[in-house]
């Protein structure tokens, strides 16, 4: 491995890397939106299909897991197919599934077509990172990243309201359907724009690796979601998978550190830089990702607000980190991630507080202000540590640490969401003054995960530092 860090060839990019990165942002998108898509329309779906709500949960429950489980693969299969092929393989089979999907007659084949749509989703989202750290290069990564991270960081707050238009105007089929057109048209660019990548040498498929994994990081991601529904992390519907999972992930763990031809690098991580980097990445999703859901519940069920409302109001947030993500970007190229992940949890620290102290009935625009002004903290901490990452790499190694990236990003992410629903859960049903207070301590709660997430990236900006100092000790130029 060949780490390089803080650059300053801020030089500009090429035209067809950005379009490579345009495409790519179609399945980006459709993996995005599609989730807050369903969800909206789960209670639709389940009273046409006569399914009760247990069974309906599993539509999204179902592709979650599955999309988990498809994780560890995608470096294997980048390194022995290609990226780029793997991308399109992935982006047809999330479009033949979302066909499926509308087409399923029953509760039983929707959420089998679920699932396999979650397999292809999962197999989507990092072979789509990986040809763009291919293509981008360190000295262009965090401009390419950040970019490309804006259709994504706008689906989820567009979802909701998207969704609740369909289900009332047309039928739950559309939130399916709707994949079909982009994926065609992402399908058709991509043979002419994305490169295909060379195949690699992959060695032999760990089949006990892998079924390890499969095993374990859907179990671990089943009982961390679990804890919301249950409202607790101590019910044995939460801690038995989750033991097991985490038992299987360690057996998993050791297996990939002892062979030779792993199903999944970990021993990037011995790079102090990737390190450094994937442990500011799970951090920074528990902090951020994780806060997500906060504020939809604090307009719903504090405000009073429906879903579409809301919905609009959740617009300011993805619209700040939306303007902000270039700028990210373009810092990162110039200064490290490191340092730039840093300032943007330092603003996110200080939009939070407020939040934490103001009444229920706060100054609408107050809130929408703040709102912007978070987005903007997310963009500047989310994108560059995920650059910082990639750039600690070689481009061989880069479909092992897209994976592995994703999957720490999503284990942070559901793991900041549990215990911040868990909180929530324990007083807002009873509303009023005790719902504010509950609402305020899960803010003071998300502080601290922000502040958790702080350390973590200063001990990035330490790592890239200590490399940008050794590669001036010994006159060699340092790029990003």
């Amino acid at each position: 491995m060949q780490t390089v860090v803080e650059g300053r060839d801020t030089g500009r990019i090429p035209v067809a890397v950005w379009r490579t990165a345009i495409v790519l942002a179609a399945g980006s998108v459709m993996a995005g939106l599609d989730t807050s898509l369903v969800n909206v329309g789960l209670d639709a779906i389940g009273g046409k299909l006569g399914a009760s709500l247990a069974a309906t949960q599993w539509i999204s429950s179902g592709y979650l897991l599955a999309l988990a489980a498809a994780l560890p693969a995608c470096g294997w299969l980048g390194r022995r197919f290609g990226s780029g092929r793997l991308w399109l393989w992935a982006l047809v089979g999330f479009t033949v599934t979302s066909a499926l999907c509308a087409a399923a007659p029953g509760i039983g084949l929707l959420i089998a077509a679920r699932v396999l749509q979650g397999v292809t989703g999962g197999l989507l989202i990092p072979s789509g990172m990986a040809i763009l750290g291919e293509v981008a290069g360190r000295a262009g990564m965090g401009r390419v990243i950040a970019t490309s991270s804006v259709p994504a960081i706008l689906a989820p707050a567009v979802g909701p309201v998207v969704g609740a238009l369909v289900i009332a105007n047309l039928s739950w089929h559309w939130l399916f359907l709707i994949n079909v057109p982009v994926g065609a048209l992402g399908f058709f660019a991509g043979l002419r724009w994305v490169p295909r990548g060379e195949p690699g040498v992959a060695g032999r498929l760990d089949v006990v690796s892998l079924v390890l994994v499969v095993v374990g990081l859907p179990l671990t991601v089943y009982a961390i979601t679990g804890a919301t529904d249950h409202r607790s992390l101590a019910v044995p519907e939460v801690w038995i998978p989750l033991l097991g999972g985490l038992v299987a992930l360690g057996a998993f763990a050791w297996r990939s550190l002892r062979t030779t031809a792993p199903l999944m690098d970990l021993r990037l991580a011995r790079d102090r830089v990737f390190g450094s980097a994937a442990v500011s990445v799970f951090f920074t999703a528990t902090a951020l990702f994780g806060g997500l859901i906060v504020m939809p519940l604090y307009f719903q069920l504090l405000r009073g607000d429906d879903i579409v409302r809301s919905g609009l109001l959740l617009m300011a947030f993805s619209l700040g980190a939306a303007a902000m993500f270039p700028v990210a970007g373009s810092l990162t190229d110039r200064y490290g991630g490191g340092i730039v992940t840093a300032a943007g949890l330092v603003v996110s620290i200080a939009t939070t507080v407020p939040m934490a102290v103001l009444p229920a009935d706060a100054n609408l625009p107050l809130v929408e202000v703040l709102q912007v002004a978070r987005g903007i903290g997310m963009a500047l901490a989310g994108s560059p540590t995920v650059s910082a990452a990639l750039s600690a790499v070689d481009k061989s190694q880069m479909s092992d640490a897209s994976a592995q990236v994703n999957i720490l990003s999503r284990l942070g992410g559901a793991l900041g969401s549990a215990i911040f629903v868990v909180l929530l859960s324990s007083g807002t049903a009873v509303g009023g003054e005790q719902a504010l207070e509950v609402f305020h301590r899960t803010f003071w709660l998300m502080v601290i995960a922000c502040a958790i997430a702080l350390v973590a990236a200063v001990w990035l900006t330490w790592e890239q530092r200590a490399v940008a100092a050794q590669a001036r000790s010994l006159d060699t130029p340092t790029i990003n």
